[in-house]
């Protein structure tokens, strides 16, 4: 099977950096795969476009050298074992605030006997290989997004459940849940030090700790931290923060 890089580059102590699209861009997602992201993440929770989309995408994230990514849009077995049976090598979920839920998420990404997912991978066998079913459970990354105060609160036993590999760090949302704007600086805030906090526990289980960037900086303070990858910001940030720049530098020259 395919070799998945981002978990070589743990192994390395690298930090990973991911790209995350949130438009429904065949296009976008094979330019950000071939602009030196170690992954990208195909959006399917806020991303705009439903799950029709995903496979073209994965598609043209596979033919760079990115890694294919998926934010999965909730907890559901059944979408679950269709963004992996499509190619996923690794799925962030969102809203897990539970051991329960977290085992629920394992079960429904990981092979007998491991979990319950159902063998069907289609794309899995052509991108991954023809021997995917022998090594899915080891190569596929799967993250717990933590992103609200329950979450908070069970990290360290979400951490522990086996068959997940980690977690994924959704400061926006974590802010509102501890009535933070989010447009608050993040490092002015009580979410800093959650932040950290949630960093130094992935440390201590060694496990996989992936966060969203909101700008260069915070992603640049996540890598010294140690996270396992930082993703900074998405596909429509990018765009706007270069093409505001280069507005900007022209309208200064004229």
């Amino acid at each position: 099977m395919r070799h998945n890089g981002l978990k070589q580059l743990a192994s390395q102590r690298t930090t990973a950096i991911n790209a995350w699209l949130s438009s429904d861009s065949g296009y976008v997602a094979e330019v950000l795969g071939h602009c030196g992201f170690d992954a990208v993440t195909v959006d399917l929770q806020h991303g705009q476009f439903g799950i029709d989309a995903v496979p073209r995408l994965l598609q043209a994230i596979s033919a760079t050298p990115a890694m294919p990514w998926v934010r999965c849009s909730g907890n559901d077995m059944a979408e679950l074992n269709k963004l992996l049976d499509m190619g996923a090598y690794g799925v962030i979920c969102p809203m897990i605030e539970t051991v329960e839920q977290a085992r629920q998420l394992v079960s429904a990404t990981r092979y007998a006997p491991l979990g319950r997912r159902s063998f069907g991978p289609a794309r899995g066998l052509l991108y991954g290989g023809s021997d995917y079913l022998a090594h899915a459970n080891e190569e596929v990354l799967v993250l717990a997004m933590i992103e609200t105060q329950d979450g908070l609160k069970n990290a360290e036993d979400i951490l522990q459940v086996p068959g997940l590999d980690g977690i994924y760090i959704g400061p926006n949302d974590l802010a509102l849940s501890l009535g933070i704007s989010p447009a608050t600086p993040w490092q002015e805030s009580v979410l800093a030090d959650h932040i950290h906090d949630l960093l130094e526990l992935c440390q201590r289980y060694e496990k996989y700790s992936g966060i969203f960037c909101g700008d260069l900086a915070m992603a640049h303070v996540m890598q010294s931290a140690g996270a396992s990858l930082v993703t900074p910001g998405n596909d429509t940030q990018l765009m706007r923060s270069e093409a505001m720049q280069r507005i900007q530098m022209l309208r200064e020259a004229s």
